[in-house]
């Protein structure tokens, strides 16, 4: 009979995602070991691998249970059913504040997956693609002709690349919170979209 897990397997393994993000974030995932996981996370070496079987699987659970986070925000946003101003300032406000707490998770995300086997990585992308149609979906509902001009997707990354790199240069404990800077990339975004000229084949010109 299979040994079953025990009461806290799950909270364990949480506390070992949370504690290997934080060091692949900081050394960078190929510089950090798995001795040096276990040593962090207050454990040995074989109950590491009691919970990952190696670092690989460590690393696809990190950036996977990440992406599973932000794709839980877009439906729980999307289940409010709000005007798509509305759901676009709300995607980006929750997603600032999903960042605030994920940090590490966050750049190992946006970092390391790349250094994941095929199978994983595209498992891994393949639900940042649905976020990303999430988002791309409410700036057609604002905008339709963005869509018929192929830009809902750009403007998408344009708008993740404010969010998404924040972590790089706002300070935890400097004057500016992700809280305040969330409402700031919202009106910098709908100041904007607004005033994007089509491209002239898309105009039909």
């Amino acid at each position: 009979m299979a040994r079953g897990r025990s009461p806290g397997y799950d909270d364990q393994r949480e506390a070992i995602r949370a504690g290997a993000a934080q060091l692949f974030a900081s050394r960078g995932y190929p510089a950090t070991s798995m001795n040096e996981v276990a040593d962090a996370c207050g454990m040995s070496k074989p109950s590491l691998y009691h919970y990952f079987r190696d670092k690989d699987a460590l690393l696809a659970s990190i950036a996977e249970d990440h992406v599973s986070r932000l794709e839980a925000v877009v439906e729980a946003v999307q289940k409010e059913s709000l005007d798509p101003k509305a759901h676009l300032y709300r995607l980006i406000n929750r997603f600032v504040e999903e960042y605030a707490g994920a940090q590490h998770a966050h750049r190992v995300l946006t970092e390391d997956v790349r250094f994941l086997g095929e199978e994983d990585r595209e498992r891994i992308l393949e639900g940042q693609r649905r976020v990303v149609a999430a988002f791309a979906q409410v700036i057609v509902a604002l905008r339709p002709e963005l869509g018929e001009a192929q830009l809902a997707k750009p403007l998408t990354m344009l708008l993740f690349g404010m969010i998404n790199w924040m972590f790089t240069w706002l300070k935890q404990d400097g004057n500016l919170t992700h809280e305040a800077m969330a409402p700031i990339v919202a009106d910098l975004f709908f100041g904007g979209y607004p005033a994007v000229q089509l491209p002239a084949i898309a105009a039909g010109a």
